[in-house]
C-alpha cells in the first residue's frame, strides 16, 4: 500500500458512496509529480541550473541551428506567462547562456540565442538529465514503458 490508497482507504470508511477510483490516479500523478521534480531538480542544480533555466536553454537547442527564437515561440513551447519568460530570459542572459539578437527577417523584433556558453551549458546537462530520465524509469521493462508512454499520451490529449 502507498499513501494515496490510505487516503483512499479513509474516504472509503468515511464515504462509502464515492467512488474514488479518479482520486487515485489523481493524488498518484500529483505525488510523482513532486517526488520526479525534486529528482530532476537536484540533478539540474548539479549542473548549475535550474529546471527553468534548463527549460529554456533545451529549448533552443532542440529547435537547431543557429539556436534561436522569438520570445513568442520560446514562450509557446514552455507554457508560462510572458512575465516569467521575460524573468528568465533576463536571468540567462545576466549569466551569459544566452543574448538578445536583432531579428534578421524584421529589424524591428529580437531573437533569443544560446552563447558558446549557454551551448555548452545545455550539452552538458542534456547527457545528464537523459541518465537521469532513465533512472526514475528503471523500474518499469520496456513494454511497461510503452504502456505508460500510450496511455499518459490519451489522457494528456484530452487537455492538449
Amino acid at each position: 500500500m502507498d499513501r494515496v490508497d490510505k487516503i483512499l482507504a479513509q474516504w472509503s470508511r468515511e464515504r462509502p458512496d464515492l467512488d474514488t477510483e479518479a482520486m487515485g490516479i489523481m493524488g498518484r500523478l500529483k505525488r510523482l509529480t513532486t517526488h520526479l521534480a525534486r529528482e530532476v531538480d537536484q540533478v539540474l542544480q548539479e549542473q548549475g541550473l535550474s529546471s527553468s533555466s534548463f527549460d529554456v536553454l533545451a529549448t533552443l537547442r532542440r529547435s537547431g541551428a543557429p539556436y534561436r527564437l522569438s520570445p513568442g515561440d520560446l514562450l509557446s513551447m514552455t507554457m508560462v506567462s510572458s512575465g516569467t519568460m521575460t524573468n528568465r530570459i533576463d536571468q540567462l542572459e545576466k549569466a551569459g547562456l544566452v543574448e538578445r539578437v536583432l531579428n534578421p527577417d524584421d529589424r524591428r523584433s529580437v531573437l533569443i540565442a544560446l552563447t558558446k556558453a549557454g551551448l555548452a551549458a545545455v550539452e552538458s546537462a542534456v547527457g545528464v538529465h537523459v541518465a537521469n530520465q532513465q533512472r526514475l524509469t528503471k523500474s518499469f521493462s520496456a513494454e511497461e514503458k510503452a504502456q505508460l508512454d500510450t496511455l499518459l499520451r490519451k489522457f494528456l490529449a484530452t487537455f492538449e
